[in-house]
């Protein structure tokens, strides 16, 4: 079942969650529909997402649904005040990943989507103290790999260093 999702990152964020929150669930997923949103209810879950909102600006939009969880995968380092919609959420349940700050590796930023860009570049140590600031309890977190399939100094770092980071916490 798993191995017929189209990225390694899909596979292990899919595991994490099953193992922090079985299915069934109601999730309030931060951010547009997305591939993921599909792969969350093929397997159980019941997903809402946000519509593109700017969370800086309306950070109480997380008020206005009643679920099991909040989910925020890859959406924290957009974001110029994170701590703000963290203390937002009414939910008990937060489940999150983020890409790391690499050494050998610039802040992300697309020159054409004003929205693709990281304001944010966490180190797992950063993000915790974001997390617990904001009132959470970190119950479990995973790392893991991006895999990149070019030549170079770069890429061969990326089979080797923790890209993405995974955290389970509870209120």
């Amino acid at each position: 079942m798993h191995s017929t999702l189209p990225l390694k990152r899909y596979q292990n964020t899919l595991l994490f969650l099953q193992e922090v929150l079985p299915a069934p669930a109601t999730i309030l997923d931060l951010g547009v529909r997305n591939p993921f949103t599909e792969i969350m209810e093929q397997n159980g879950y019941i997903v809402y997402n946000t519509s593109g909102e700017d969370l800086d600006e309306l950070p109480e939009i997380v008020k206005n649904y009643k679920v099991d969880a909040v989910t925020a995968f890859e959406i924290f380092e957009h974001l110029l005040s994170p701590y703000a919609v963290l203390k937002a959420i009414e939910a008990n349940k937060l489940i999150t990943t983020i890409p790391l700050n690499l050494w050998f590796a610039k802040a992300y930023r697309s020159k054409t989507d004003m929205w693709d860009r990281h304001y944010h570049e966490f180190e797992d140590w950063q993000f915790d103290w974001l997390i617990e600031k904001s009132g959470w309890e970190i119950k479990n977190t995973e790392k893991w790999t991006s895999i990149v399939n070019k030549i170079g100094f770069r890429p061969i770092l990326r089979k080797f260093t923790p890209r993405f980071y995974a955290v389970y916490a509870e209120k």
